[in-house]
């Protein structure tokens, strides 16, 4: 192989690594991607505020992996949170329709087909949460 043709490939590479490598580090320093978890029951708050401004929580139950929580107010408006992406979406939920209890485990939606349903797994808290949602209006 002509030694100027080795040469250019190699310097392509090199470049192309990098570019490959300052991408990467500039993801890194602008905090993308990553695996974002609910921490607590204070982040899981304080995400219901962002949603919701006012949202005070009076009861949380946080799925066991912290992908998504369920926050009720003094009102008895319900809140579900659930990560998208490497940030978090939250709806009100106004019905029961949407909410299915499998052991621990508890399916909701919100009728939004864009915001979808989730499964969170709340373990002994599950069959209380979907007792409670039964008030909810149908």
């Amino acid at each position: 192989m002509n030694p100027a043709i080795t040469t250019a490939l190699l310097l392509q590479f090199g470049g192309s690594l990098l570019a490959i490598l300052a991408l990467a580090w500039l993801a890194h320093r602008l905090g993308l991607g990553g695996d974002t978890r609910i921490a607590d029951e204070s982040h899981a708050r304080a995400l219901a505020d962002e949603a919701v401004c006012g949202f005070e929580a009076s009861d949380v139950v946080i799925d066991r992996a912290g992908m998504g929580a369920l926050l009720r107010d003094a009102r008895g408006r319900v809140l579900l949170v659930r990560r998208h992406g490497a940030h978090f979406a939250a709806r009100l939920l106004d019905s029961y329709d949407h909410v299915r209890l499998d052991h621990g485990y508890l399916t909701l939606g919100t009728g939004d087909r864009r915001f979808g349903s989730v499964t969170f797994d709340l373990g002994q808290r599950a069959p209380e949460w979907a007792a409670s949602l039964r008030r909810l209006g149908a």
